[in-house]
C-alpha cells in the first residue's frame, strides 16, 4: 500500500491511498487541480513506481471524509460532479455537509469497517468540535493510520493504531507559540480544548506509548502559525527515542510519498519517504 500525502493544514487536507488497484481520497479539501499536479510531480520523480505519467490513471476510485470542516470535505460536491465517484462519510457528516448528489454518498458507522475494493477502512470516533474518525487503513498486508483534529487522545486510540506500519498523527500547536501568537482568546481556547486540536506534547505522550511495530510516523496537520516542524520534530524525536522508526512532517502542500512497506535499511531513507518539491518553498 501507497500512501501519497496531498495536503495537511488548515489550508485543505487531503491523502490518497493506493493498493492493488484501488484508489481511494481520504478528505478533500483540495480540488482535482492540486491533486492532479501533486501526483503528476511525484510519478514524474519514480515516487509512484510504475505508474504512468497519466494523472487519469489516479483518480480516486472513492473519497472517504473524516468530518464536515470545509479543509477536509470543502471539495468533495466538486469531485463528486466531475468523476461521479462514491463519497463515503459518517451519517452526521453527511447531514453537516455538502457532499453532492446523495445517490453517490455512502454512509459509514464511526465503529464499524467498511471495504472500498482492496482496502479496508476502520474508523474510530475522535473528540472534535465535529464527528470526526481516526482512520486504520488495511490492504490485508499493510496498516497504516490516519489521527487528526482532536483535542485529545480518547481511550483506546492507542490500541487501536498499535501495530500499524505508519502512523500519521496530529501535532497542531506548540503551546508557547500559541499562547504568544496573534489568535483571539476565543480561538485559543477552542485549540486548547479537548474538542481542539493536539499539540505537540499530546502527540508526543501517545508516541511515547506507542508499541513497537510502526517504523514511519509522519506528524500532521501542523499550524502554520503556532507551530514549526522543527519544533514538532525535536519533541517527537524525543518521544520517539528508543524505538525503530522514520519520523517526517507533512508539509501543508506536498507531495510525501510514504511506502507501508518496512524500509530495506535505516541508513539511508528511500524516494517513498522524502517530500518532493512540487511547490515553492517547500
Amino acid at each position: 500500500m501507497q500512501i501519497t500525502i496531498i495536503a495537511s493544514g488548515s489550508g485543505g487536507n487531503a491523502t490518497l491511498f493506493a493498493s492493488r488497484g484501488t484508489r481511494v481520497l481520504v478528505d478533500a479539501g483540495v480540488g482535482p487541480r492540486v491533486l492532479a499536479q501533486c501526483l503528476a510531480a511525484a510519478a514524474t520523480a519514480g515516487a509512484l513506481g510504475s505508474t504512468s505519467g497519466s494523472t487519469s490513471a489516479w483518480t480516486p476510485d472513492a473519497i472517504v471524509i473524516t468530518h464536515a470542516h470545509a479543509d477536509h470535505v470543502g471539495v468533495a460536491a466538486r469531485y463528486n460532479k466531475k468523476h461521479k465517484i462514491p463519497i463515503y462519510a459518517s451519517e452526521a457528516t453527511a447531514r453537516a455537509a455538502h457532499l453532492g448528489d446523495p445517490e453517490r454518498v455512502r454512509l459509514f458507522s464511526p465503529r464499524e469497517p467498511f471495504a472500498i475494493g482492496a482496502l479496508t477502512f476502520s474508523p474510530r470516533p475522535l473528540p472534535h468540535d465535529a464527528a470526526q474518525v481516526a482512520l486504520v487503513v488495511d490492504d490485508g498486508a499493510r496498516r497504516a493510520a490516519l489521527v487528526t483534529d482532536l483535542g485529545e487522545v480518547p481511550p483506546g486510540l492507542l490500541e487501536h493504531v498499535a501495530g500499524c506500519d505508519v502512523l500519521m498523527l496530529e501535532s497542531n500547536y506548540d503551546e508557547d507559540m500559541l499562547d504568544a501568537g496573534p489568535y483571539p482568546q476565543h480561538l485559543k481556547r477552542r485549540i486548547l480544548s479537548a474538542r481542539g486540536h493536539l499539540s505537540n506534547a499530546q502527540a508526543c505522550a501517545l508516541l511515547a506509548a506507542l508499541p513497537g511495530g510502526t517504523h514511519t510516523v509522519a506528524l500532521m496537520h501542523l499550524s502554520e502559525n503556532n507551530n514549526r516542524p522543527d519544533l514538532a520534530l525535536a519533541a517527537a524525536r524525543d518521544a520517539l527515542l528508543g524505538k525503530r522508526a522514520r519520523l517526517l512532517a507533512a508539509p501543508p502542500r506536498g507531495p510525501l510519498v510514504l511506502d507501508t512497506a518496512p524500509p530495506p535499511g535505516a541508513a539511508r531513507a528511500p524516494l517513498a519517504a522524502r517530500q518532493l518539491g512540487l511547490f515553492p518553498g517547500m
